[in-house]
Order: structure tokens, then sequence, then C-alpha cells
């Protein structure tokens, strides 16, 4: 559904989602192995070759940073000439990466390279080699490249300037090169842990039931609602890259809780399949308050005198609803004008076991607007009739 209605001055546009007969999903599309994970790799780096765009001279770490470069390549700096070292093609920034399951030393991955001084861009710079350490800083890999932000800034002298998307940060595409491996083994493993996405009791049992007959015997064990355990066959000892395979293109239909989600911002209403009315009735109305401002100008007539000096202000006759201009002077006057109207819907009673998208629709044909379907939601809410979790973003 689709649908605009006015409410206080804003048209909010709304959409409501009524959800299809549950299908079928991949395990490897809710749920993922213990173990095969990615790693967050962060670095802090020099990019060099701006065309004046770097940071100012009141970046200090900058300037830090480029003294303690220039010293490991041999060329000393004294203490007392830090000030003339000018850092505005230079930007001190944070690269970051993301390190996958099983990569080996020697592929390449993508960095993101962020300005974290006052650069007012880093296009057209290169990221000096930076070492990109994990949690335990020990380090993983190694970035280094030209960067790509995919958007400009310019400005002039006077304060006027232009920009497109974001420039202080941006991508090195297999810009980082691994150094390091993070160990995972998988053959020889006794058992296997796979966790949900989303912890579910009736999901979990599901999922057990399906491992459990796709390898002909008790192999997968509930630990809890988003765990479970599943035991090696002999037979995949050697093979658990087959048998993790095999698992992940299992099928199974996920259980999810009912729920109604509400976004009165923009006026969004999502629900899920599940969510049920007890017996009800609902009746509900608009009220529309509509103030007009508007402008009356009095003209004098032709050739009328002007004013005598010292007058101020229109004479009003009583009673006369006309404005006057005094010798011959033009006046505007306010006109405001109120409107309040009232909109009535007919009392509708709703029988117990329909689903909220039936009333719904029978709320959507007789007129109710987005707006008006959240204040009913949330009375029927407040009833204790809808048999569903209502959350309010």
């Amino acid at each position: 559904m689709k649908r605009a209605g006015r409410y206080g001055g804003w048209v909010i546009v709304g959409m409501l989602f009524l959800a299809f007969p549950s299908e079928a999903a991949r395990l490897k599309d809710i749920s993922v192995f213990k173990g095969v994970r990615t790693n967050h790799l962060f670095g802090y780096g020099l990019v060099v070759g701006l065309n004046g765009t770097g940071d100012g001279s009141n970046s200090e770490f900058t300037i830090r940073s480029i003294v303690n470069m220039l010293e490991r390549m041999g060329i000393h700096i004294d203490q007392d000439k830090l000030n003339q070292v000018k850092p505005k093609n230079i930007a001190a920034v944070m690269v970051t990466a993301n390190l996958p399951p099983f990569a080996r030393v020697g592929s390449k991955i993508d960095v993101t390279v962020s300005s974290i001084g006052d650069a007012k861009s880093l296009q057209g710079g290169t990221l000096l080699l930076t070492p990109l350490r994990g949690v335990d800083q020990q380090v993983y890999a190694l970035a280094q490249g030209s960067i790509l932000t995919g958007g400009f800034a310019a400005g002039g002298a006077a304060g006027g300037g232009i920009q497109k998307n974001h420039p202080t940060v941006g991508m090195i595409s297999r810009g980082g090169l691994i150094e390091k491996e993070v160990p995972v083994r998988l053959n020889g493993k006794k058992d296997l842990v796979l966790t949900l996405f989303n912890p579910d009791f009736s999901t979990v049992e599901k999922i057990k039931e399906v491992i459990n007959r796709a390898l002909n015997g008790p192999y997968a064990t509930c630990l809890d609602s988003g765990t479970l355990s599943i035991a090696v066959p002999d037979t995949y000892q050697e093979r658990v890259t087959e048998l993790i395979a095999t698992l992940e293109r299992l099928e199974v239909v996920p259980d999810t809780v009912a729920k109604v989600i509400i976004n009165e911002r923009t006026g969004t209403i999502v629900m899920g399949e599940n969510v049920r009315i007890s017996t009800i009735a609902v009746a509900h109305g608009n009220l529309n308050i509509e103030i007009k401002e508007s402008s009356k100008v009095s003209q004098p007539l032709p050739f009328a005198p002007p004013p005598p000096r010292g007058s101020t202000g229109a004479v009003i006759p009583p009673g006369s609803g006309t404005v006057v201009a005094p010798g011959g002077s033009t006046v505007v006057t306010p006109d405001s004008g109120v409107t309040v109207k009232e909109e009535g819907q007919a009392l509708m009673i709703v029988p117990a076991g329909v689903s909220l998208g039936e009333m719904i629709r029978a709320l959507n044909a007789i007129g109710a607007t987005p707006r008006d379907l959240i204040s009913i939601l949330q009375s029927i809410k407040a009833a204790g009739a809808l048999q569903a979790d209502l959350e309010i973003l």
C-alpha cells in the first residue's frame, strides 16, 4: 500500500509491506560456523602528493609523523625548526581493512583510508607503506597505493566552494597485502558449532531435524536458542570442508516472532505474517485545522490629497468593515481565516483470529492514511488486542 496523507503541514508517504507465506532459506544465509569469520585490521599512515588539500600547520601529530618518517630515512630535522614543516600536501589518515577467513599470505584485500586531521580532500594522494594490525597488535597486512575518493572539493579565497561526495575518505582497491595468516584448521575436527544470526528456539529445532535427516543420524544437538553442536561423522573426518558445503546448502523455514515495526517519522509500517488480533471494535476520525493568512490593500481615490502632517495609521469607521486611508495613503491590513473540519469514520468490528493484514486492507479501503494506521495500531496494542510485539523506531 502506498498512500499520501496531509498531516501537520507535511506530506507523509507511508508503505505497508504485507508478508507472504514463508519460504525456505539456506543455512548459509541464516547462520555461520564458529571460527569462519572476518577479522578487522587498522593502522595509522600518511597520504602524500595532495594538491594543497592536506592537514594545516596546526596538526601537530601530522608534523611529528612527517619528522619521524624522515628520521628513519636519515634526514634529521632540529626541534626548533618544526614550525618550518608545512604539511599542506600531506594528510594523517587511519587505514582500515577486513581480513577474510582462510586468507593466505600474498593475497590482496581492499583498504579504506580516512582522514583524521583537517585535510580538505584526499583526491590524488598516495598512501605510504602502512602496517595493519589486529586487536592482538600483530601485523597481518601492509597497505600502500593510490587513493580513489570518487569525489572532489574546491573552494575560493572568499569562502565559496563546491564539493561532490565525500573527499576525505577513499579506497585503495587490492591495496593491502596479507603478511600473516589467521590459523584455522578444519580437517580432523570432531565437532562443528553453528550459530544463528537471529536466535530462536523453534528455528534451531528445525535446523537440528534437517541436519540429522541429511546425515542419517543424530549428529546435531541444540545447545541453546542460537547454537547447535554438530558431530563430524567418521566419513567426513578428513573432508570437513565438504561437510560444511553440504550443510550450507540445506534449506529450512525460519520461525519468526509476531512483530509490528512502526517508524512514525516516515509513516512506515512493517509487520510479520504471524500477527493476529482479538475481537475489537475500531472507530477513528480526523480533525483538520486549516489557517489561511491573506492581506487586503486599501488604495486611495485618484487625485486624493496627501495625508495630514503627523497623521499615522488607518481610520476604520465602527461597524463599516471598510478600511479608509486618511489623506490618500495606501494601507495593507492582514486577514486570517480559520477552518475546522472533523472527519468521522464508521465503527468497524473486527472478529477474533483475523490477521492484521486483512484488517489493514479493510482500513485502507475506507481511506485510512499511514498516520491513521499508526494511531490505530497503538490503540489496539494498548487495549491488549494486538497479539504481537509493537516496536516503535
